[in-house]
């Protein structure tokens, strides 16, 4: 199959990350069976979802180093968007290719895996893997799983791509993402007896503006880096749910917040400024109104930030293969710190506009994708070496 007839296969699978994404990961372990490459799947610890790596060794059969591609096949839900046709039914107007995921990021994968047939009669010297994960959407929680098990078996590589939209743009940095969850449990009461009860709704609004008041402190006093689009470290609460009535004190309360810190920045560093106002301030506070008051806060899913180095030989690579010297970091995070996080020199390089990404009528263009699968055969070609 070509670039557009995969695009169109891997769209028309719902694999929004609350749903498995076996039946894509299956079809393309038994497509690439077919050419003679065995895919392993490496299974969520529940055994609904999971990675698919695949070698396509070097010519004297060598799978150790070379260069990893690599897509998560997830997508984010379409639910309450407008689209103006099926987000699960590829759709071309006017040079662009609509469909859910089309962007973010079965583009790529799609023109990684039309090229295989090519990859595999080059007279490559070294090889080059596919890396396909699960639920990067919700917090980069497959890859770890995939890097992991790799780790165990002692796999080294040279290099990875991760071809995230970036217009076909060298991306050498992007934020690191971490995602917490706290729930505070006060006493209830008739609220005509206020003092009877702890307000957990409050307590935790104390909390969210102290978070936010850490975020300022960032934004006005840095540290910064000019290069990102957002040059500074960010903190946001971005869900809350608590209370039963109007007219009852609630005992419980809880929020997810999230922090995106810049290369560098220690994340624990940050955490522990919410942890001592946690426990230096609020909860003595709340526990002069209900001795068993208490605030969890756990730690969710997240990926660390990348910061790749220029003299890397796949900076280099991807740099002279796209003809782009630009020093580009991102706010949003990828699955790349995560390779690079276990010393596999990484870069972010892929088809389509992150502005596209996650919105009705997501599309990519047709001319993004011809220009990746220019860039992937001159990746394949630059293993002959």
């Amino acid at each position: 199959m070509n670039t557009r007839e995969w695009l169109q296969k891997l769209v028309s699978f719902d694999t929004t990350s609350r749903n498995s994404n076996l039946q894509l990961i299956e079809y393309v372990r038994d497509a690439l069976a077919t050419q003679g490459v065995k895919a392993e799947l490496i299974h969520s610890p529940a055994g609904g979802k999971a990675n698919l790596f695949a070698t396509l060794p070097a010519r004297d059969g060598s799978a150790q180093g070379g260069i990893v591609l690599s897509g998560h096949t997830d997508v984010v839900p379409v639910d309450g968007q407008p689209w103006s046709s099926d987000p699960f039914a590829l759709i071309e107007r006017e040079g662009r290719l609509y469909g859910r995921g089309s962007c973010d990021m079965k583009g790529f994968i799609a023109a990684s895996l039309a090229l295989v047939p090519e990859f595999l009669a080059m007279p490559r010297a070294r090889p080059l893997h596919l890396a396909l994960s699960y639920d990067e959407e919700v917090g980069c929680v497959g890859a770890p799983v995939m890097l992991d098990e790799l780790k165990l078996r002692g796999a080294k590589f040279d290099g990875c791509v991760v071809g995230e939209p970036t217009s076909m743009q060298v991306v050498v940095a992007h934020k690191g993402i971490n995602l917490f969850r706290c729930r505070v449990h006060g006493k209830a009461a008739h609220s005509s007896l206020t003092p009877r009860g702890s307000n957990a709704i409050e307590y935790a609004a104390r909390l969210i503006c102290h978070i936010r008041d850490i975020a300022d402190h960032y934004r006005e006093k840095g540290p910064y880096d000019e290069f990102f689009d957002v040059p500074f470290t960010t903190m946001t609460t971005n869900q809350i749910q608590g209370g039963i009535a109007v007219n009852t004190i609630p005992e419980f309360c809880e929020f997810a917040y999230e922090f995106r810190n810049l290369p560098g920045m220690s994340v624990q560093g940050i955490q522990a400024q919410v942890d001592a106002y946690v426990q230096g301030e609020l909860l003595p506070r709340m526990r002069r109104e209900f001795a068993d008051a208490r605030i969890d806060i756990e730690t969710g899913a997240g990926a660390p930030a990348l910061e790749a180095s220029e003299t890397a030989a796949i900076t280099q690579l991807v740099r002279a293969l796209t003809d782009d010297q630009g020093k580009r970091k991102v706010a949003y995070g990828t699955e790349a710190g995560l390779f690079h996080k276990v010393g596999i020199p990484t870069v972010v390089c892929g088809p389509g506009s992150i502005e596209q990404a996650h919105k009705p009528d997501e599309y990519i263009e047709v001319s993004q994708l011809d220009a990746c699968e220019r860039f992937l055969r001159r990746v394949g070609q630059s293993l002959e070496q």
